[in-house]
């Protein structure tokens, strides 16, 4: 099936394949278009094979599209991540943090004889609260773990944020001394940065901490626009 460009949706005894092309041309457009779901794409290959969406009828029982869909997406991306990884082992551009150290040729590359700069490479960092995920348990199920991991270089494992956490202190304690709210502004400044910016507030008025397991992602760029490191902020905002 792969040498005529068909990726079978089971191991053994297929009845369903997927193109190749099918697969690389969802790819791309989920990239642009992340709301644009495995379902949705299968009812587009449904209208265009006049067939009906919910099911497709074989010999012995009914195939779910969306199923056999996203089973065959996923062996394409494991197959995509394996070439990538042989390239890059064969290029030498496996070692560690080689692509946070060569993505930006501006801040990572340097001319002979060039002038050093009173800051040779400027990064920013933010969050964003737009990728909830709430609590499996909090309607009443049991908690389920997701064993999954990143397979981009970009992400940082929890392992290596929660390293960092202060004092080992949890999100949501109050803090006494927090006079976040006390800062003076000058009468001439053109805006109240305290009403308006409320990140860096209290974390016992974000009561959404409470309730979801990741609040977010949290992104580190440098000034070129180039991303560098992404990680999830769990049961946090931005510490």
């Amino acid at each position: 099936l792969i040498y005529h460009g068909y990726l079978g949706c089971s191991l053994l005894h297929p009845t369903v394949a997927i193109s190749l092309r099918t697969l690389a041309a969802y790819r791309q457009s989920h990239r642009t278009c992340p709301w644009f779901s495995v379902q949705a794409q299968c009812k587009a290959l449904c209208h265009l094979h006049d067939v009906q969406y919910s099911i497709v009828l074989s010999l012995t029982n009914h195939i779910y599209v969306n199923t056999q869909f996203s089973d065959a997406y996923d062996v394409y991306l494991e197959i995509l991540h394996r070439v990538d990884s042989l390239i890059k082992a064969a290029l030498k551009c496996d070692t560690q943090d080689w692509r946070l150290l060569t993505l930006c040729p501006c801040c990572c590359y340097k001319l002979d004889d060039e002038d050093n700069m009173t800051f040779e490479w400027l990064a920013t960092i933010d969050g964003n609260n737009s990728l909830k995920r709430w609590l499996s348990s909090i309607y009443g199920t049991s908690p389920r773990d997701d064993s999954r991991t990143q397979c981009s270089d970009y992400w940082l494992h929890r392992a290596n944020v929660d390293q960092f956490q202060l004092n080992g202190a949890q999100p949501h304690e109050v803090n006494p001394t927090d006079d976040w709210e006390d800062v003076v502004q000058s009468d001439s400044a053109p805006f109240n940065c305290v009403d308006h910016w409320q990140n860096a507030g209290p974390e016992a008025r974000k009561h959404m901490f409470l309730v979801v397991d990741e609040s977010g992602i949290f992104i580190a760029a440098c000034r070129h626009r180039f991303i560098l490191l992404v990680c999830d902020m769990v049961k946090s905002g931005e510490l």
